[in-house]
């Protein structure tokens, strides 16, 4: 029998071989360090696959470090911009994008696109919920849709940044109920944390949003979901589909990766190698199941293709709602109220120089001044409108623009004059946005109206 030091001995040499053979075993890190920027702020979808990714890619040893950046702002343009001008060239970071960035592009007119950077890879899908606070009189989505059908401009629609599929599939739903997207009253979110806080605080309507950042608050009881846009109803969550609902449509968001402009194939190929080797882990595929995100894994040159022809679907999508084209003419930019207000506003000047320029020996120079000063008093008054009523809306903007005509013709009578702005005001209002459906600010006083 050994003695107990020759045992000990033995067990010392077991342990350091076994240990030596675990540590080979081993997976070294494909990359030492690569930065994951999520272009938003923190709680919302690209930062949700950012930290997931981060998790993943630490727990599989891909990647040994994977520090999380946000950079909020524009529909992930403000981080687009950021990413190509300040990591030209790096390959050690890659840029969390989607179908949210191509609608933030169009609507912003933004300089920097997704061709100046080198496209890795897309991820997932995911679709979309429409939900009300818990306390909110509309029990279904019919109860909704009958009240946008009947005052458009009063439902408040909470979700993610402008031009963003929040915003798109809120137009689409109410192109298929037959109100004109244009008079959709959108709020949008910097982030998903500020989106749900205004939804759960009743600060609007009711909310759209990614649907791994709703289900919590559906299940916990916080919010109630009117619809879900899938084909098909999802398995362990009892929300009706809008298809089912009456609404013929089912929509889709998706996520991707893009890395910085100017890296070497190589260094693209390796980053590609990184993605494709974290999306084949089981890992990513329990992540996938956890948030309900549906695997839409494309990578290269494929997802590069894929993005051409979405971009071409948005900014089609976008004109079609209003929501900010790039292409569809002066008119067309501008919109129809902006439009009306600024003819009305060259029609005073033409009306000021045809005053100041003819009768000069006929009218009194009491007179002439008098209906010269009327005329400049009117435009100032358009120009008013126009620059407050995407602030306060179309009825807080006219009854100014009123006020401020009345007074021009007869300054004795202020509020006369203010109880006739109003009426005229509220008149209009019912006159263009209801009778001819015209798209006008919407601010809190439509909501009464």
């Amino acid at each position: 029998m050994p003695s107990p030091t020759r045992a000990r001995w033995v067990l010392a040499a077991i342990v350091l071989l076994t240990g030596g053979a675990i540590a080979d075993a081993a997976p070294e890190p494909a990359v030492d360090q690569l930065r994951l920027i999520a272009p938003a702020a923190p709680g919302g979808g690209w930062d949700q696959t950012a930290r997931v990714m981060q998790q993943v890619l630490q727990r599989t040893a891909i990647v040994r470090s994977a520090p999380v950046e946000n950079i909020p702002g524009a529909a992930g343009t403000i981080g687009l911009a950021r990413f190509v001008g300040s990591e030209q060239g790096r390959a050690d970071a890659i840029l969390v994008s989607g179908l949210i960035m191509l609608g933030g592009i169009v609507m912003h007119r933004s300089p920097v696109t997704l061709h100046e950077v080198t496209p890795i890879a897309r991820l997932t899908g995911e679709y979309e919920a429409i939900v009300v606070p818990a306390s909110s009189p509309f029990r279904s989505l019919n109860d909704m849709i009958a009240a946008l059908r009947e005052r458009p401009e009063s439902l408040s629609w909470g979700g993610g940044s402008a031009g963003g599929s929040d915003q798109i599939l809120a137009g689409l739903v109410a192109e298929a109920v037959g109100v004109s997207p244009g008079r959709i009253n959108y709020v949008a979110f910097s982030g998903g944390g500020e989106s749900l806080s205004a939804i759960l605080g009743g600060q609007v309507s009711l909310g759209i949003n990614g649907l791994a950042e709703l289900e919590p608050q559906i299940q916990a009881g916080t919010v109630r979901a009117l619809a879900i846009s899938s084909a098909e109803r999802l398995p362990g969550l009892d929300v009706p589909t809008l298809r089912e609902q009456g609404v013929d449509l089912e929509f889709e968001n998706w996520r991707s990766v893009v890395a910085a402009p100017g890296i070497g194939s190589a260094e693209r190929k390796r980053l590609e190698s990184v993605i494709a080797a974290m999306v084949a882990t089981p890992e990513w595929r329990a992540a996938l199941e956890r948030y309900r995100w549906i695997d839409r894994f494309l990578p290269g040159e494929e997802f590069a293709r894929f993005v051409d022809g979405e971009e071409a679907r948005v900014r089609t999508t976008l004109q079609k709602i209003d929501a900010g084209q790039n292409g569809g003419g002066t008119l067309a930019s501008v919109g129809a109220y902006p439009t009306f207000v600024l003819s009305g506003l060259a029609l005073c000047a033409v009306a000021a120089f045809v005053v100041g320029r003819t009768n000069r020996t006929a009218s009194p120079p009491v007179l002439r001044l008098r209906l010269s000063g009327t005329v400049w008093w009117i435009g100032l008054a358009l120009v008013i409108n126009l620059a407050m009523a995407e602030t306060v809306g179309f009825v807080a903007a006219s009854t100014t623009m009123f006020w401020l005509t009345a007074r021009a013709f007869d300054d004795r009578h202020p509020i006369r004059d203010a109880l006739f702005a109003v009426g005229m005001a509220i008149g209009s209002y019912l006159l263009f946005g209801r009778l001819l459906q015209l798209s006008l600010p919407a601010g809190p006083l439509e909501r009464w109206l």
